[in-house]
């Protein structure tokens, strides 16, 4: 077998997935469900199946890992979706089932977020980036001297509805039909955003 140092390709981790997206899906599944506090580095390497110091190795800190969680999917949705479908596409993964244990998905990634806001500065500032991210795409919709404005209302009215449906659970909204919940807000939103 080719060492690493002669340019080979050292073993993969066992399990097949790498060790740095198994500590992703593991973060990802804490911060969901404590929040960035109450989810600790060593818990976090604890279910990825790795030491703790792979995680600083790969992410360099318990912050920037958490940046990562928080922005991988949204900054991913923003890069292909196209403007005018992009609330539709935040509503349906949003509105999807939750994911199998260890699986990523926005509806995951919306429960960090949310369940970690207040955490510190730096942990609101990346969750305000990417709010202020959507805003902006989402403000190019609108030809309204307060298209900024109608595009924060709009980014808010889906934490909301996350926070809802998502964290919370409130029912009738948990239970609801997710193509009913999408055709109300998605045609609420058009007129909000079309001015």
């Amino acid at each position: 077998m080719p060492s690493r140092r002669f340019g080979g390709t050292p073993p993969g981790p066992p399990g097949g997935a790498s060790t740095r997206e198994r500590l992703l899906a593991a973060a990802s599944d804490l911060f969901a469900e404590r929040g960035y506090e109450r989810a600790t580095v060593r818990d976090i390497a604890a279910r990825a199946g790795v030491n703790q110091a792979l995680l600083f190795r790969h992410f360099g800190s318990k912050r920037a890992l958490f940046g990562e969680v928080v922005s991988r999917n949204g900054a991913e949705r923003l890069r292909s979706t196209p403007p005018e479908r992009l609330v539709h596409a935040v509503l349906t993964s949003l509105l999807a089932p939750p994911p199998a244990k260890g699986g990523a998905s926005a509806s995951r990634s919306l429960e960090t977020l949310l369940r970690s806001v207040g955490a510190g500065n730096e942990v609101s500032a990346a969750v305000t980036a990417l709010g202020a991210d959507y805003a902006r795409v989402l403000a190019t919709l609108s030809d309204a001297d307060d298209s900024g404005l109608r595009a924060d209302l709009a980014v808010s009215w889906l934490l909301g509805i996350g926070l809802m449906r998502v964290v919370i659970a409130k029912r009738p909204l948990a239970d609801a039909d997710p193509e009913e919940v999408s055709r109300l807000v998605v045609g609420a939103l058009e007129g909000l955003l079309s001015g």
